[in-house]
């Protein structure tokens, strides 16, 4: 979604871009290596006899391009190399084999990033793990989420309770688990609503049914950016809480729609727009009871929830493709 807007974007502003992607496979380490070299060996300075100006890329392992004028705008790095290593999130281990691929991950990270002519971040928290593992400085740049235009302040449909709305990719780094035990905590009666697919869905409609609040949380699975926007505009705050999350564009969304946003104290890239107290709730790490007491406060509150929500979106405006092209094309 951000490589396709940057594309469209660039071509409001009269520039001619174009999205190269070459398939990357991580079935073994040898796969993974070959995969990430495949873009060190494509001729990147001319396409169809034409010359190519400059180069943007965005995450592992794009940036191993060679060019005279090679821009990074880092989404991620393979963070199963770095700061996921070692977790349950990642399956790179202490083995010879294993130590040996990650060497050779970071060595290729601290040549080639080092290359780039301006090095730029989605965020600075993605700035910050580069400067702690690879030892560069970044340039945060926060991407417009894709669906900006549908996005605005909107009002709770009359006549049905407060619900709370969350999204993105069912998986165990988003934690959505946390929302549905949240619900069961909430002494306000808390309502759920989770968009998005992923191999979480069923364990999270088994928790909800084990839990009895299956009636009170509600996976609609995926749903188109129209009626994303139907659900900001209409929820009472927006729950986002994933593990160290590199940017996220849910907590600038519901910003935008003047919603607040409630999160974790680990949550990584949304801490860089939610201020407790000021533009939402920050929860200690992991307690769903925590997340429940902040849920249940804006339920009870309508005008506090207001408040935070007009202080968020004053803090998400100056987030702009205009900013954004303007500095990938100095």
């Amino acid at each position: 979604m951000l490589v396709d807007s940057l594309v469209r974007a660039l071509g409001e502003r009269g520039v001619e871009a174009e999205v190269v992607r070459i398939p990357f496979a991580m079935t073994s380490r040898t796969q993974l290596l070959k995969s990430a070299l495949a873009w060190r060996l494509v001729d990147f300075q001319t396409v169809d006899w034409a010359p190519v100006d400059r180069v943007i890329c965005t995450r592992f392992p794009s940036y191993l391009v060679r060019h005279p004028v090679k821009v990074v705008w880092l989404i991620h790095q393979l963070r199963q190399v770095y700061d996921l290593k070692g977790t349950e999130f990642s399956d790179f281990g202490d083995s010879p084999r294993d130590r040996r691929a990650v060497e050779m991950v970071r060595a290729m990270d601290r040549r080639t990033l080092s290359e780039a002519r301006r090095l730029f971040t989605i965020s600075a928290n993605v700035a910050r793990r580069l400067e702690e593992h690879v030892g560069l400085a970044a340039e945060p740049l926060h991407p417009p989420p894709p669906r900006a235009d549908l996005l605005g302040p909107g009002e709770e449909p009359e006549g049905e309770p407060p619900y709370v709305v969350s999204a993105g990719r069912l998986d165990r780094l988003k934690r959505f688990d946390l929302l549905v035990r949240a619900v069961a905590e909430s002494r306000e009666g808390l309502r759920a609503i989770v968009a998005g697919e992923g191999p979480e869905r069923g364990e999270l409609e088994r928790l909800a049914g084990e839990l009895g609040i299956a009636d009170r949380v509600r996976l609609p699975g995926f749903v188109d950016d129209e009626e994303m926007a139907r659900l900001y505009r209409g929820c009472r705050a927006v729950w986002y809480a994933p593990l160290d999350e590199d940017y996220g564009y849910v907590t600038v969304e519901a910003m935008r729609c003047a919603k607040p946003v409630v999160t974790s104290a680990d949550a990584g890239g949304p801490l860089e727009f939610v201020r407790d107290g000021e533009t939402g709730f920050v929860c200690p790490p992991g307690s769903a009871r925590a997340a429940a007491a902040a849920l249940d406060r804006l339920l009870a509150d309508p005008a506090l929830a207001r408040r935070l929500g007009e202080r968020g979106r004053a803090r998400v405006e100056e987030i702009a493709w205009d900013r954004v092209v303007d500095r990938l094309m100095e």
